[in-house]
């Protein structure tokens, strides 16, 4: 059984005069343990499938099954327990409380999971931090940090709850190179060692390069869903490296 089954979604947003359809018949089945990209251009529809995927959304219509569970029509609190239960959530922008240390961050999601006293919080919340490589920086402050150790704390807040699923949203839309090479052997790590299921959203191809599989979007449909990162390139009409440029 596939861990995430999408069947004939659509994504129609109704602007008053106009309605625009962000999704359009996507289908889509991913197995645990997976890392797959989800890649296009600005406006291809790849933001708008992450926010069903992680159920931060519902479709207009289709089929979503995450575990064999049907989440499409759930209300607005049940996907909010399972996002808490089930997904662990990476931005561009971090969203790390500022006045809050590293470790107060990384708790956050525990603070709203009933029945785990204080002790067991801070513990786990240690041993997220120590996992993604800041066990020095347990009580250092956002303005402390670098990016690449921000985007990192927001990480281990994402691993927190120990979730099947890790969804990152432009994860390094706002880190230098080099960082972004250090965070995406993280994921990397976390997908090869412990079997956690990784979708990201890039519009960059070299972030989607360290995916197993790339899916690519255009105008809200999926043009492209494939293990050849050549291939996916190709659609995309992108061709970053000479080498992509053979047929």
């Amino acid at each position: 059984m596939s861990l995430i089954e999408l069947r004939d979604i659509w994504k129609i947003y109704d602007l008053g005069e106009m309605k625009v359809v962000a999704l359009r018949d996507a289908s889509l089945s991913v197995a645990a343990g997976e890392f797959v990209a989800l890649t296009g251009q600005s406006g291809s529809g790849k933001s708008t499938l992450m926010n069903i995927l992680g159920c931060l959304d519902s479709p207009t219509s289709g089929s979503y099954r995450l575990a064999g569970d049907e989440v499409a029509d759930l209300s607005r609190d049940q996907r909010a327990r399972i996002r808490n239960q089930r997904i662990g959530f990476v931005f561009q922008n971090f969203n790390l409380l500022s006045r809050t240390s590293a470790i107060e961050n990384v708790e956050l999601p525990l603070m709203y999971c009933k029945g785990i006293p204080a002790r067991e919080r801070r513990q786990r919340a240690i041993e997220a931090l120590e996992r993604v490589g800041l066990g020095d920086r347990l009580h250092h402050h956002p303005s402390q940090l670098s990016g690449g150790q921000q985007q990192r704390v927001a990480i281990a807040r994402a691993l927190i709850n120990r979730p099947a699923i890790l969804m990152g949203d432009e994860p390094t839309g706002n880190l230098d190179s080099r960082t972004s090479n250090e965070v995406m052997q993280l994921f990397e790590e976390l997908n090869r060692d412990q079997q956690i299921t990784i979708m990201l959203v890039t519009h960059n191809l070299e972030i989607a390069r360290a995916a197993r599989r790339n899916v690519v979007l255009r105008d809200g449909e999926m043009i492209c869903d494939t293990l050849d990162f050549r291939e996916a390139a190709r659609a995309l009409q992108t061709v970053p490296d000479p080498d992509l440029a053979e047929s």
